[in-house]
C-alpha cells in the first residue's frame, strides 16, 4: 500500500496568536497572556485533521471497504446465531375456543398450563372431575388447564361443540377453558399438537396414544412433563409437578 502525503509550507497555514479571554479562573491559574504554544498545537492539528487523515482514510477504504459496510456484514452474520436456539413454544399458537372465539395462547405466558385431549364417551371421561379439582387447587396462583376435545380415538367424541360444552359443564362443572375439537394426530393434526409431539423434549415426543394425554407447560412455553391417560390429574406426580413450577412461598 502506497501512502501519498501532501506537504504544505508552514507559512501557508494561518497562524494567528490568540489572546486568552481572561476570567477569574484564568487569573487564579496564572493563564493570562498570549498562548503561543497552544496556537502551534492548533496549526498542527488543523493540518493533520484536514489533510493527512483524509488521505490515509481514502487509501484504507479502497482496500477494506467502508466502516458502515463492515458493520452491516457483522450484524448479518450474527442474526442467524440469535435464532438457532429459538423454538416456537406452545404459547405461540392461536386456537379457537369451544364457543368459537379466537384464543391467543400468548395470553397465558408466564403461567403453568396443562393441555389435555378430552372425550365425552371414554373410560377416562371421569377425569373431567379431577381436572376441575386440579384447576381449582392452583387457579388462584395462575395455573390454567386447556382442554382439546378430539374424536381421534374410538369415535368417543362425536358431539358438536355445543353438546360437548354442555356435557362438561352440566356433568362435571368444568370451568377451565375448553377449545374446539381438533385432531391430535394424522394428516389433519392441529399445529399445537404437532409442536407438542415433535418439538418437545426427546422423552416427551411421540404420537398421542389415547384420550386424556396430558402435557405440562411452564411459564416460558416449554413442555416439562407428559402424563399418559392412566395418570389421574390429582395424582401426586401431577400435583407435585405443577407445584414445582411456582416460586417457593416465603
Amino acid at each position: 500500500m502506497t501512502v501519498a502525503v501532501l506537504l504544505i509550507p508552514f507559512e501557508e497555514v494561518p497562524f494567528t496568536p490568540r489572546i486568552r479571554r481572561t476570567g477569574w479562573k484564568d487569573v487564579v491559574r496564572g493563564r493570562v497572556g498570549v498562548c503561543w504554544e497552544e496556537e502551534m498545537k492548533r496549526v498542527i492539528s488543523v493540518f493533520v485533521a484536514g489533510t493527512l487523515i483524509p488521505a490515509l482514510s481514502i487509501v484504507g477504504c479502497s482496500e477494506a471497504g467502508t466502516a458502515s459496510e463492515t458493520t452491516t456484514k457483522e450484524v448479518t452474520m450474527r442474526a442467524p446465531e440469535a435464532m438457532i436456539d429459538h423454538t416456537a413454544g406452545i404459547v405461540d399458537h392461536t386456537v379457537r375456543s369451544i364457543e368459537g372465539d379466537t384464543v391467543d395462547l400468548r395470553g397465558y405466558r408466564g403461567r403453568p398450563i396443562l393441555i389435555v385431549n378430552t372425550a365425552s364417551k371414554c373410560g377416562y371421561t371421569r377425569q373431567y372431575d379431577t381436572l376441575q379439582k386440579l384447576y381449582e387447587k392452583f387457579d388462584d396462583r395462575g395455573f390454567v388447564i386447556v382442554g382439546f376435545p378430539s374424536n381421534d380415538f374410538g369415535n368417543q367424541e362425536p358431539g358438536t361443540h355445543e353438546e360437548i360444552a354442555n356435557f362438561c359443564r352440566l356433568n362435571y362443572g368444568v370451568t377451565f377453558p375448553m377449545m374446539e375439537k381438533v385432531h391430535t394426530k394424522g394428516p389433519e393434526q392441529a399445529p399445537i399438537y404437532r409442536t407438542l409431539t415433535t418439538e418437545s423434549g426427546q422423552s416427551m415426543r411421540g404420537e398421542i396414544k389415547w384420550n386424556f394425554t396430558k402435557f405440562l407447560i411452564n411459564g416460558d412455553g416449554e413442555v416439562v412433563a407428559r402424563f399418559e391417560p392412566n395418570i389421574d390429574p390429582m395424582d401426586d406426580a401431577i400435583v407435585d409437578a405443577v407445584e414445582a413450577l411456582f416460586p417457593a412461598e416465603s
